[in-house]
């Protein structure tokens, strides 16, 4: 798709497709009937069903054990951010939920650190301004107590296991090709839901009927061209980077909720949108940003 050493058109070409794609994961769960672990473990197998066969027909040196070990947690700690953040959009809205998930550049920006990738000021002020300006695109929706609040601190709990994935992916990124990481870790996270559904959700292994289609959307459209465009985007950019481009998921999906569900766009939720904006084109401005 991409030349080895991608120019900064290649760079923002992923990370536009993945953006995209990711921004309508909210919509489409919210059209499904089955329960959050089901839509979760369904999506995942799907797309890990997909890859799998290509994996196994490489040709190519074995893959490190480090490699292994940290693509097997990426895909552990990718199953606990679905399983949080889809159980929250049971609970509060589509922009309370997708706002509070996307917080996750925070954590990424904290804890870059270990990864050797200090922030700049630039990227951090980009990441602080799109936060406030996601939290203004939420704020309505944010109560203490109820059903509503359990869905955002859902959200929250969604938002630090996603830091942890982009994390892991950004550690083995920088080493390993993109199928054996993306087949490792998608599988590993499919195979973990299928097993809590087993344990736990036994007369909800399955999905209904109705629910298959939009899985199949969810895992080719936001899985496998969404988080996998932002994966390959892991190899030349630091995870905080990529991270934010993820805060603009909020504006998406408060578009897409505005078409499709009705949910008004309000004059704060307009001044958040502008503040999400800014902040991502501020982050990303450096000259070390894209490419």
């Amino acid at each position: 798709m991409f030349r080895d050493q991608p120019s900064k058109l290649d760079t923002a070409i992923s990370l536009s497709v993945g953006l995209i794609c990711i921004s309508f994961a909210a919509i489409m769960i919210r059209l499904t009937l089955s329960p959050a672990v089901t839509v979760a473990a369904w999506r995942m197998a799907i797309a890990a069903m997909i890859l799998l066969p290509t994996l196994l027909r490489r040709r190519g040196p074995p893959i490190d054990r480090s490699h292994f070990f940290f693509s097997l947690l990426s895909g552990f700690f990718l199953a606990l951010h679905f399983s949080f953040w889809i159980a929250s959009l049971r609970y509060t809205t589509v922009a309370s939920s997708v706002v509070l998930v996307s917080t996750s550049p925070l954590f990424v920006g904290l804890f870059s650190v270990g990864l050797g990738e200090r922030p700049t000021r630039a990227l951090w002020e980009g990441i602080v301004l799109s936060t406030v300006g996601a939290v203004m695109i939420g704020w309505r929706d944010f109560t203490i107590g109820g059903k509503a609040f359990w869905g955002d601190v859902l959200a929250l709990l969604g938002a630090a296991m996603a830091a942890a994935y982009l994390l892991m992916g950004r550690r083995v990124r920088r080493e390993l090709g993109l199928l054996p990481y993306i087949t490792l870790s998608y599988t590993t996270a499919a195979l973990l839901l299928l097993v809590y559904l087993g344990l736990f959700f036994q007369g909800s292994f399955f999905p209904t009927k109705s629910d298959w289609p939009w899985l199949l959307l969810l895992a080719l459209g936001p899985q496998l061209l969404g988080h996998t465009s932002l994966n390959w985007a892991l190899k030349f950019l630091p995870a905080a980077m990529v991270a934010l481009v993820t805060l603009g998921e909020p504006v998406l999906s408060s578009l897409w909720a505005f078409l499709i569900f009705g949910e008004g766009i309000r004059v704060l939720q307009g001044i958040g949108i502008g503040l999400v904006l800014f902040g991502i084109t501020r982050g990303l401005g450096s000259d070390k940003a894209l490419g």
